[in-house]
């Protein structure tokens, strides 16, 4: 039997009697009709395989991003520890640089004697009222002192190597009048002192006070 006769006898078989059809034809069916029962089986079961699969790896990938995320938020907490150490510890060295209240006398002397040092001619060394502040109190003490510009350089140098915290603030330099090189300046040389337990409850209780 020829192919031609092959594909005429096929287009004649009996939908409705398949137990008539030749051998071949049944043979072929049987296979067709496993091979789609074989694909639609593993298209189901493969499915929810698939999408099961699907989810853990979704999961997977949210779970790795939490982790790296409280992985960032630890190493972030690592080193805001050591900085607030690092400040704990900076702060303990300038606190250790303000001076007592019984001694603002003699920085205010050390001062005196740096003027002294520099060649200054004092024409006013007169301290003003403190201001105390959250744990500390301002020092403000109006100079007026006539001198060179080279004079004045070394002052303020010798001021910034005092053990103690001493700022120069609002200064006003202009001719003194005696001759060109001769200069009057005018500032506040401001020293500061820590307050003990009482004045500093005492500035705190004012504080709060005021803000109400």
């Amino acid at each position: 039997m020829n192919i031609q006769e092959v594909l005429n006898e096929l287009q004649s078989l009996d939908a409705q009697n398949p137990g008539a059809w030749p051998i071949y034809a049944r043979i072929g069916a049987a296979v067709l009709l496993g091979i789609v029962v074989l694909a639609a089986g593993g298209h189901f079961l493969i499915k929810p395989l698939h999408e099961e699969l699907t989810t853990e790896e979704a999961r997977e990938i949210d779970l790795r991003s939490k982790f790296e995320t409280n992985q960032r938020k630890a190493a972030a907490l690592d080193l805001y520890k050591d900085q607030l150490a690092e400040m704990e510890r900076n702060f303990g060295a300038m606190l250790r640089q303000l001076p007592s209240k019984s001694e603002v006398a003699n920085l205010l002397n050390d001062i005196s004697q740096t003027r002294v040092s520099s060649s200054l001619e004092e024409e006013l060394f007169q301290p003003e009222a403190e201001t105390p502040k959250e744990f500390y109190a301002e020092i403000p003490n109006k100079i007026v002192v006539v001198g060179s510009y080279h004079e004045f350089g070394n002052f303020v140098s010798s001021i910034a190597a005092l053990p103690r915290i001493v700022t120069i603030d609002q200064v006003d330099i202009r001719g003194a009048g005696k001759n060109d090189s001769q200069l009057r300046m005018q500032a506040f040389a401001k020293t500061y002192r820590y307050l003990d337990e009482d004045e500093a409850e005492s500035a705190a209780s004012g504080k709060a006070g005021a803000g109400k």
